[in-house]
């Protein structure tokens, strides 16, 4: 047991003494770092604004059953493109065919009684109706008999009885008068009450027809041939694609820079390389409190419907607002532990900053903070820069070796 730990003793002693002797040893800095460095300036830019969007249809309508029916036949179905007026389905329509004939009939009866031929002719007054000018004349040959009965009486020519007979005849004409055209104002309101009734059984019987409001796409088609279909039963999905919607967030401090009317450049992940236009043509009045953005529609033209409601675009926007603003070579910006930094180069001593980017431009990013117009900052050996070290600026291109290199055998 004490040879073992002797033995483990010594292989201890052996291993620390190979670990100290491959120890490496600091090197030693051979002067500052080399590196090319670019100014901070100031730049005159026209802002744009760019946002992401979702493309809305311009109209979407359900459009629904408005009466009772089995469905006898569908014409369109899911990607359909319809005309307004477009025939989507047809109901069943031998009820409502029926009842119309029953209106019909009805109303032809009444007009009958009030000496009309068709359902567009009115009355313009009560009394110009059959059975009350008949009620009428029979009146007024009552008023003569009673005249003439009277008038022989005072000359003692005729009979007091006739004229009492003569004076309830008189009395009961003009009861039946009053009685008739009484019973003609009624029967001109119910004229119209069953013109009423007509109007609204050919409007159902027009129903069993369905057709497309407006020139649209048939985004779901909720109906099948032989289906009976009750009141407000959805049938088809429409939507209106030309022109399309694209509905964008702008912040709020670009509030002033969005104007009705602007051209609007928009790409679409789906068509690289190509370029829509459209113009803004609505603009919420309110701001968003939780996302601090307001909503702008921009209207694209889509006759050959290739932009589709739903899918997502990019809307650049150029406005007339123009700032001075302070850039960097995009190359002068390192990312390193979640943040932004620039190196700026004073005096041979680099001193490490963070810094907000704003818009870019080509090769160059606006700086928003940390940054100064004039400065100089570093374009290489980012890795290895920190605040402090020591560096040596040149901004001269490599040379190039006048003859290539021989290559070995």
């Amino acid at each position: 047991m004490q040879l073992f730990r002797a033995f483990l003793f010594a292989l201890f002693v052996v291993l620390v003494g190979c670990q100290k002797q491959e120890a490496p040893v600091a090197a030693k800095s051979d002067g500052p770092l080399t590196v090319m460095t670019a100014l901070a300036k100031g730049r005159d830019v026209q802002r744009m604004v760019e946002s992401v969007g979702t493309f809305y249809p311009m109209d979407e309508a359900i459009i629904s059953a408005e009466i009772e029916g089995r469905a006898e036949e569908v014409r369109h179905d899911l990607g359909d493109l319809v005309n307004a007026g477009e025939v989507l389905v047809r109901i069943n329509d031998e009820e409502q065919r029926y009842q119309v004939a029953q209106s019909e009939a009805q109303l032809r009866q009444s007009l009958e009684r009030l000496g009309l031929k068709s359902e567009k002719d009115r009355l313009a007054d009560a009394r110009e109706a059959p059975d009350v000018r008949r009620a009428q004349a029979e009146l007024n040959e009552a008023e003569q008999r009673l005249k003439r009965t009277r008038s022989l009486v005072d000359q003692n020519i005729g009979a007091k009885s006739d004229l009492d007979a003569a004076n309830s005849r008189q009395q009961a004409m003009k009861a039946a008068y009053d009685s008739t055209i009484n019973q003609t104002r009624n029967l001109m309101q119910e004229v119209e009450r069953f013109k009423a009734i007509l109007d609204l059984q050919r409007k159902k019987l027009r129903d069993t027809t369905v057709k497309a409001p407006f020139k649209a796409f048939v985004k779901e088609r909720q109906v099948t041939v032989g289906q009976f279909l009750r009141a407000n039963t959805p049938l088809f999905v429409l939507v209106k694609t030309d022109p399309i919607r694209l509905r964008v967030e702008i912040p709020e401090r670009q509030a002033p820079w969005i104007k009705l009317n602007q051209l609007v450049d928009i790409s679409v992940e789906a068509f690289q390389g190509r370029k829509f236009q459209g113009k803004i043509w609505r603009i919420s009045p309110t701001v968003d409190q939780t996302k601090r953005t307001f909503v702008a529609e921009v209207l694209v033209a889509n006759s050959a419907g290739e932009l589709k409601s739903g899918s997502y675009a990019k809307a650049h926007v150029p406005t007339s607002h123009s700032e001075k603003v302070t850039v960097v070579p995009q190359r002068a910006i390192y990312y390193v532990m979640g943040a932004n930094k620039a190196f700026v180069v004073k005096d041979g001593v680099v001193e490490s900053r963070e810094v907000k980017m704003g818009d870019r431009f080509e090769t160059d990013v606006e700086i928003l903070e940390g940054i100064e117009d004039g400065e100089e900052v570093a374009l290489t050996q980012q890795a290895k820069l920190d605040t402090g070290v020591k560096v040596r600026v040149n901004n001269n291109p490599p040379k190039k070796d006048s003859a290539p290199a021989k290559q070995g055998k």
